[in-house]
């Protein structure tokens, strides 16, 4: 729905960002190498990715294209949710993520807290042909 904002950093964690487009607060999710990347901009574009719920609309966001698109990637594996995929990229850069799936190296992806070996394969299992493909 929202391919992303651009606008004034009105606040900014390392868990979300507050940014106001055109005076409208707009609370938007990112991993810390989303906060790395703003740090100390006035104003950033974000890339963003809505997830809708029954009880809650959820608006994530990322400084590349490259990050979301790995971020749907993941949600789209079986047992992996918006907070594990958000977390993962937090503690992996999207080259890295990448290379332990291409690679099929489980236990790199099992650092990472909330990623078991059962969950670590089975992203291996369900994105490794499509990022050979070239479908990142």
């Amino acid at each position: 729905m929202y391919a992303y904002l651009h606008g004034k950093i009105a606040y900014r964690s390392p868990a979300f960002l507050v940014i106001d487009v055109h005076g409208t607060g707009y609370h938007v999710n990112i991993p810390v190498s989303t906060y790395s990347a703003v740090e100390g901009k006035e104003e950033a574009t974000i890339y963003t990715h809505l997830i809708v719920r029954e009880d809650a609309h959820t608006l994530f966001g990322f400084a590349t294209q490259t990050e979301r698109t790995l971020f749907v990637q993941l949600i789209g594996v079986t047992g992996v949710g918006a907070t594990t995929a958000q977390l993962l990229l937090s503690s992996m850069s999207a080259d890295e993520i990448r290379a332990a799936i291409l690679g099929e190296q489980a236990h790199v992806l099992q650092r990472v807290k909330g990623i078991g070996a059962k969950t670590a394969k089975q992203i291996i299992l369900d994105l490794k042909d499509k990022m050979a493909k070239g479908n990142t």
